[in-house]
């Protein structure tokens, strides 16, 4: 269910939405300690924006939604069509207003249309640039589809690259399967988990038109979102500390990462 009204009216984020946000905050607070840093500037809190995030867990959502709550954030989110598929969260995730991606159908296309007229209309967008829940053996973001650039100058929008780390220490990979033991472990520990609204990236010398844009476009999100995941765990430069035995992983999208200095990255 799409809930705007018409295209020129400014979309407004349903209460029902606002509500789970409230309640993303207090589920998050039960099995973690949330520090959220950074900020987007005031004229674009209320949109039009994309916030390009890291995909790491199932977990990711709802600290991503727990987030936004605490920076006033009521984002519209690009989910995999699958989730509005789910009996439960489906009808949830429609009448907040998310945007559903058939991956790999027809239809897949429609999915950037519509998140183009979301921004237009002065929504926030939230998308996972890399495509998918990243794979890569140290936990870095992955190389990008091009979908956010694509979006970006369909939309003419502002990126800002929101960071996440610690939502791998809540829940497997596998989840649903192995979620009551790993819940029950997060609420004795209550992991840290950190999240971090980066510097708006600089598209502004990439000519859309031109060859190459949309890949380009798309090395600069990634590098923005790496270099905002960076302070966030500085104690694990290379590897995460916490390996979760259930998650594949694979160097097949491998990212470069710029280091400071020079050095080599991944």
């Amino acid at each position: 269910m799409d809930t705007t009204t018409t295209a020129t009216e400014p979309w407004r984020a349903p209460r029902f939405w606002l509500f789970l946000q409230v309640v993303a905050r207090g589920v998050v607070g039960l099995v973690a300690r949330l520090r959220v840093t950074g900020d987007v500037p005031d004229e674009l809190r209320h949109g039009p924006l994309i916030l390009a995030a890291n995909h790491i867990n199932p977990f990711d959502p709802v600290v991503l939604t727990a987030a936004c709550r605490v920076r006033r954030i009521a984002p519209r989110i690009m989910a995999t069509g699958g989730v509005f598929r789910a009996p439960i969260v489906g009808a949830a995730m429609r009448h907040s207003g998310h945007i559903r991606v058939d991956r790999r159908t027809p239809t897949v296309g429609q999915a950037l249309e519509h998140a183009a007229a979301a921004v237009a209309r002065g929504s926030v967008v939230l998308v996972y640039p890399e495509g998918r829940m990243g794979l890569d053996p140290g936990m870095w973001p992955e190389r990008g589809k091009t979908g956010t650039a694509r979006l970006a100058f369909a939309s003419g929008a502002t990126v800002v690259p929101v960071a996440q780390w610690g939502a791998h220490e809540i829940l497997p990979y596998t989840a649903p399967r192995g979620l009551l033991p790993a819940l029950g472990r997060a609420l004795v520990r209550r992991p840290v988990i950190r999240v971090h609204f980066g510097p708006p990236v600089d598209l502004g010398e990439i000519d859309p038109l031109g060859p190459g844009a949309a890949a380009r476009a798309t090395e600069a999100i990634i590098e923005a979102l790496t270099a905002t995941l960076v302070p966030l765990r500085p104690d694990e430069p290379d590897l995460p500390r916490y390996v979760d035995p259930t998650r594949p992983t694979e160097t097949r999208r491998q990212h470069r990462r710029s280091r400071p200095n020079g050095a080599d990255g991944n």
